[in-house]
C-alpha cells in the first residue's frame, strides 16, 4: 500500500502541464519610424473587445424578440448602441478607480503618494472587476434615467451579456500567464513562468526573444484563470440563457441581473480558493481573500433583486 501511494505521488508530481510557449500578443508592430516604439496587440485587449462585441450581438438578439419580455422590449437598437458606449465607460473608469480604492489606497499608498498619476495609467495594469461592476451600475442608472426606461430590465440585459466578456478576459489572463493559482500537486497543475523582465507587462515575457522567462524555481499551480472563465463566465451565461429562452426569466425584471450577481459571487468565491492571493494584500486570514470580501455586496444585491422580481406578477403578452 505504501509503495502504491508513493507511485501515485510520483505520478501526480510528474503529470503536470507546462505553460504553452505563445506570445501574450496576437501581433506586434514596430512603430519606431514614427517615434512610438513597438506596439503589441495583446490578447487581453482583444478579450475586452470581443466581449463587448459579443455582448452587443447577444443583446440585439434578445431585443428583437419581444415575446421574451412579455411585451415591448425595453430598448431599440439605437438605445442598445448608446447603452454599450456607456457600459464601456463604466467598465474602464469603474475598474480602474475600484483597483485604486480597493487595492492601492489600503495596501500601496506609498506608491500612490509618490506618483499620483499612476491612477490614470491603465496600461500599467490594475483593473478591479468589482469596481467595474460598480461603474456599470452607475452608468445603467444614469442611462435608464436619461432614456426613461426601466432600470431593472436594462440591468437584465447587462446581467446575461456580461459573462461573455468575463469568460473571454479570464482566458486572456491565462494567455498572459497572470493571476495564476496556488501551488498544487494535482495532475491539473501547470508550471507558469514567474521570472521578471524589467519594464514589461506581463513581467515574465521577453519581447526581444519572444520567449517566456523562467526563474528556475517555479512550481506547478492551478490554472485558476480557466476555472474562473467557466465559473464566472460560461456557466452563468448558459444557465441564464436557458432561463431566458426556455422559462421566460426576462418577464420578471431584475431576476436575471440578480441571478448573475449571485452566480458571479459564488463562482468568484469558489475560484478564490484556487487562485493565488495578491502578494501585497495583508492582514486577512488564510481562508479569506479580498475577492471574497468584495463579492459580499453582490450576494446581498443579487438576493434583493431576485426577491423583488419573484414577488411581482410575471409580465405576459
Amino acid at each position: 500500500m505504501t509503495e502504491l501511494l508513493t507511485m501515485m505521488g510520483v505520478y501526480l508530481t510528474q503529470a503536470v502541464l507546462t505553460f504553452p510557449e505563445w506570445s501574450p500578443a496576437l501581433v506586434s508592430f514596430d512603430l519606431g519610424f514614427i517615434g512610438l516604439g513597438e506596439f503589441h496587440l495583446r490578447w487581453y485587449a482583444l478579450g475586452y473587445i470581443a466581449g463587448i462585441g459579443g455582448a452587443w450581438w447577444y443583446g440585439s438578439q434578445l431585443l428583437k424578440r419581444e415575446s421574451l419580455w412579455g411585451g415591448k422590449a425595453p430598448l431599440n437598437q439605437d438605445g442598445l448602441d448608446d447603452l454599450m458606449f456607456w457600459i464601456i465607460i463604466g467598465i474602464i473608469l469603474g475598474g480602474r478607480l475600484g483597483y485604486v480604492l480597493f487595492y492601492m489606497v489600503p495596501y500601496q499608498m506609498e506608491t500612490l503618494a509618490a506618483d499620483p498619476l499612476t491612477v490614470i495609467r491603465i496600461w500599467d495594469g490594475g483593473m478591479a472587476f468589482h469596481g467595474g461592476i460598480l461603474g456599470v451600475a452607475v452608468v445603467l442608472w444614469f442611462f435608464a434615467a436619461k432614456r426613461g426606461v426601466r432600470l431593472l430590465s436594462v440591468g437584465d440585459i447587462a446581467g446575461v451579456t456580461a459573462p461573455i466578456g468575463i469568460g473571454l478576459v479570464r482566458i486572456a489572463n491565462f494567455t498572459n500567464a497572470e493571476l495564476y493559482g496556488r501551488h498544487t500537486d494535482a495532475p491539473v497543475g501547470m508550471v507558469f513562468p514567474e521570472g521578471y523582465v524589467p519594464g514589461s507587462t506581463p513581467p515574465a515575457f521577453n519581447w526581444d526573444t519572444d520567449k517566456w522567462v523562467y526563474a528556475g524555481n517555479e512550481m506547478a499551480r492551478h490554472p485558476s484563470q480557466l476555472y474562473e472563465s467557466v465559473l464566472e463566465g460560461w456557466l452563468p451565461l448558459i444557465v441564464l440563457s436557458i432561463l431566458i429562452w426556455k422559462f421566460g426569466a426576462l418577464k420578471r425584471p431584475g431576476l436575471v441581473a440578480g441571478l448573475f450577481l449571485i452566480m458571479y459571487g459564488v463562482g468568484r468565491s469558489v475560484a478564490e480558493n484556487f487562485r493565488e492571493p495578491d502578494a501585497f494584500v495583508s492582514g486577512l486570514p488564510e481562508w479569506l481573500t479580498m475577492g471574497m470580501i468584495l463579492s459580499v455586496p453582490m450576494w446581498v444585491g443579487g438576493a434583493w433583486l431576485i426577491w423583488n422580481a419573484l414577488k411581482q406578477k410575471e409580465k405576459r403578452v
